[in-house]
């Protein structure tokens, strides 16, 4: 088997229509940290484009006009996939169905991406175009975010557009998501003597209860409507068969509307579990949300010009990035949000190109 580091260079054929080009992309695999392979396609094939300006940091590629417009927007996308779940290499069914890891989440997006940067060089607004690694891991790791401390005037712009999958329907902002570790504690014994120690794993049932009372808002916001929602994603305790455990975690992820502040939704999680006998509560993973502002001139002239009624971003997603940069951002790609990371991921090719034409249309009226 040939050396990864030594494969030969693959290529992207940006001529493919919408759909075809995602097939590619898809047949490229790159799972989160092993990006490199696409990384290279994308820079080759948009340097091979004399009108845009490349440059790129890690895996990360950013390419841009530079028309004098009087308005910049950026068209964001990521690279990497969950990992691959015997879902490669792509195929598309009879009833136009494309079927892959990634197909939806979110390399449909980066292809309607590629057909732009490529078919419309003298677009009506100066267009960055930014392709980045790591999101679907751990937000330190996020390329977008690597990009903001290092250069964050490759990310400059009046409005930004996140190609995540949305069904090919605006949605605006995104929730906050804030993971932490409860850890209660207890002393070992053997359970023939159970008495004689204190059971962390019972400890942690007033956690339990408390997740299960728990009734989340749903505030409105610029006239969408957002679900919160605390919950329980992992618990872990126990020695062996005969042994009173001394230490249990339940893992708790809150994620919470756009009206909250990071700091905000901190307290309120501590507040809730503030009598539960918690020993000790640790943040494992945060990001905040982006409110929606669909009221900003830029994002009420796109919605209008693709049409459809705007939603509530459930997820979060680097529309927070751009929100903490001042650019105002949405959601809006041609993946289906309920199958991404699935085993049968996939995406209507009818409707990439849709997306893509009515971006064109947006960037060429």
């Amino acid at each position: 088997m040939e050396d990864a580091a030594h494969a030969p260079e693959q290529s992207l054929d940006l001529s493919l229509d919408a759909a075809a080009l995602t097939a590619a992309l898809v047949d490229i695999p790159s799972v989160s940290g092993q990006e490199k392979a696409l990384a290279d396609a994308v820079e080759s094939a948009l340097r091979a484009l004399p009108h845009l300006t490349v440059d790129r940091y890690g895996n990360n590629v950013v390419a841009r006009t530079d028309l004098g417009r009087a308005e910049r927007v950026v068209l964001a996308g990521h690279l990497d996939t969950v990992p691959i779940a015997g879902n490669l290499p792509s195929r598309l069914d009879e009833e136009g169905y494309l079927w892959g890891c990634g197909t939806s989440d979110m390399k449909s997006g980066v292809a309607v991406q590629l057909r732009l940067a490529a078919t419309v060089p003298a677009p009506n607004r100066d267009l960055t175009f930014v392709f980045y690694d790591n999101e679907e891991v751990a937000s330190h790791l996020n390329g977008l975010g690597r990009i903001a401390d290092a250069h964050p005037d490759w990310l400059a712009g009046d409005f930004a557009v996140l190609l995540e999958p949305s069904s090919g329907q605006v949605e605006g902002g995104c929730q906050g998501t804030l993971r932490v570790l409860l850890r209660t504690a207890g002393e070992r014994a053997h359970s023939a003597r159970s008495w004689m120690g204190s059971n962390a794993i019972h400890a942690a049932a007033p956690v339990l209860a408390r997740l299960a009372a728990y009734e989340p808002r749903r505030p409105v916001i610029d006239g969408l409507e957002y679900r919160e929602g605390l919950n329980a994603v992992r618990i872990e305790g126990g020695v062996a068969g005969n042994v009173i455990p001394d230490a249990c975690t339940v893992t708790v992820n809150f994620r919470y509307a756009p009206d909250r502040s990071e700091e905000e939704a901190l307290a309120h999680v501590r507040e809730v579990f503030a009598d539960c006998g918690i020993a000790e509560f640790v943040v494992d993973d945060h990001a905040g949300g982006a409110l929606p502002g669909l009221s900003h001139p830029s994002a009420a002239a796109f919605l209008k010009a693709v049409g459809g009624t705007a939603h509530p971003k459930f997820g979060w997603t680097d529309v927070s990035r751009f929100s903490a940069l001042g650019v105002p951002a949405v959601n809006y790609g041609p993946g289906e949000p309920t199958l991404a990371h699935k085993r049968d991921e996939r995406v209507l090719a009818s409707l990439i190109n849709d997306c893509e034409q009515r971006m064109r249309a947006w960037l060429t009226a």
